[in-house]
């Protein structure tokens, strides 16, 4: 955007002060506004303008040989070098001007900084940029050398899980987001597919989403409590679990069902449940943290909270230095912050869909009545609140703890689970083990019960249900379901 005469002056002081637009009375005042300007490049642009007063007044400046050489060194104080326009438009009948210092959004480039800090812009309040979004531009500037994609020459293929790889395969066929052939393909190739193995090297993104040992990696953890009441004053359960992505979505959708309570209604002949907040949100928001958190951080972690009244779901991070929460919740292009694992995670059928997710979580929790879900950031976390109450979902119904129930139709848990057990005849131990469950408890109300009841797998021992020898296999409408 070329400001080069007065009338567009005028339409710029219009729109009054904005993310994108300073006034300024006089270069008196540069300092401060190199730092905004500065905090426009780290943005999406914008506009400086002298000679106009806060209120949107054009008075103008004198303008002199020394102003121009002032504002000359003043930008080439900004680091790294930036493209910046600037322009001098004359108010006529007067010995004044206006000065504009305009910059293009330069994306690729940031964070930028003046004199050594760097700046962010927020509405119309300029800033210095905290460290958690200074390192995030950081790393995207940088590239390959992001943290997911910095190679670790001590992990080795046998330090991932082969069936979690596998699996991920398979969903990524079953979506067709994966050609058939890449089934009978070697592993190395799959990886490197994935973009996770590079001469001959894994990188951290493979053990964050395929690892089996977490010593080097602390921060895959995920921690899960339910608290009595509304108030983190006393725990009902408090677990910590590492594990790679898959584990630690199955982990705590295990939870949720766990915790929450299950509401039903009948539609036509088939009573239909309902957790108090619906499955897929919540699913949607532990992928969002999974996903797009901060791993850098060794101490970091994603934290999912229940209460008598709500759910949160916390991650460590941000939102992307440009994404208002305005802006989050219209509709927005997706920004992986962890473009390697949420490709993978796409590609093998978690991720639904890009930049979706948000309307996704608004639209479940509308669709039965509770309140649209809240998200919030403090500048090194991202957590998203679901609020609901226990005896309704949206209509009337009736709400009753977990138990085994019958399903007429499959459920996530039950296409896990069937997915695991495939052509074999397992003990729930080896079940789990394969699942990478271990809440022994969740896993036969959530996803053994259920599949038994809807008619997907079968015991070996029906008549003694606690054989010591007890094992389990897919029937034949189990056998239908896994083809699809």
């Amino acid at each position: 955007m070329t400001i080069d005469n007065l009338d567009t002056v005028k339409e710029l002081v219009a729109e009054t002060e904005s993310n994108q637009v300073e006034f300024k009375e006089t270069t008196g005042q540069l300092e401060r506004a190199m730092e905004t300007l500065c905090a426009f490049l780290n943005g999406t642009g914008g506009t400086i303008l002298f000679g106009v007063t806060d209120k949107g007044k054009i008075i103008g400046q004198e303008l002199s040989d020394k102003t121009k050489r002032e504002i000359g060194e003043a930008i080439r104080r900004i680091e790294p070098f930036a493209t910046i326009e600037v322009s001098y438009i004359a108010i006529p009948d007067t010995t004044k001007s206006i000065i504009s210092i305009h910059a293009e959004e330069q994306r690729y480039m940031r964070p930028f900084s003046y004199r050594g800090r760097a700046y962010q812009r927020i509405e119309s309040v300029t800033s210095v940029m905290t460290q958690e979004i200074y390192n995030q531009l950081l790393m995207q500037r940088s590239g390959k050398y992001a943290w997911e994609s910095l190679t670790n020459p001590n992990l080795q293929i046998t330090d991932l899980n082969e069936q979690a790889i596998m699996g991920a395969v398979r969903g990524g066929i079953r979506g067709g987001r994966l050609p058939e052939a890449t089934i009978r393909e070697e592993l190395p190739t799959i990886l490197e597919k994935f973009n996770l193995l590079h001469g001959g090297k894994l990188n951290n993104a493979a053990a964050v989403l395929f690892g089996k040992d977490f010593y080097n990696y602390p921060q895959c953890l995920l921690r899960l409590a339910r608290f009595k009441g509304t108030t983190k004053d006393e725990f009902i359960d408090n677990q910590r679990i590492n594990g790679n992505i898959y584990s630690l979505l199955d982990a705590a959708m295990a939870f949720f069902f766990k915790h929450l309570s299950l509401s039903g209604k009948i539609e036509r002949l088939y009573r239909e449940e309902e957790l108090n907040i619906p499955y897929k949100a919540l699913r949607e928001g532990c992928i969002n943290a999974l996903c797009h958190r901060a791993y850098h951080r060794p101490g970091s972690s994603v934290g999912i909270a229940v209460y008598d009244d709500r759910v949160e779901i916390e991650n460590s991070g941000t939102f992307p230095p440009d994404m208002t929460i305005e802006k989050l919740l219209s509709g927005h292009n997706s920004e992986p912050q962890n473009l390697i694992i949420a490709n993978v995670l796409y590609k093998s059928e978690v991720l639904e869909s890009w930049g979706r997710g948000i309307n996704l979580m608004v639209s479940e929790c509308r669709r039965v009545g509770i309140p649209d879900p809240e998200f919030h950031t403090d500048g090194s976390a991202v957590w998203v609140v679901f609020h609901y109450t226990r005896s309704t979902v949206g209509y009337n119904s009736t709400s009753t703890p977990q138990a085994p129930h019958k399903h007429p139709t499959s459920t996530p848990q039950v296409n896990a689970i069937v997915g695991a057990i495939n052509d074999r005849l397992l003990s729930v131990k080896e079940i789990m083990e394969i699942m990478l469950l271990k809440d022994r408890k969740s896993f036969l109300y959530s996803y053994l019960y259920p599949a038994i009841e809807s008619g997907f797998v079968a015991l070996l021992y029906p008549k003694t249900p606690k054989h010591p020898k007890q094992k389990y296999h897919l029937t034949d409408k189990g056998k239908e379901l896994l083809k699809q």
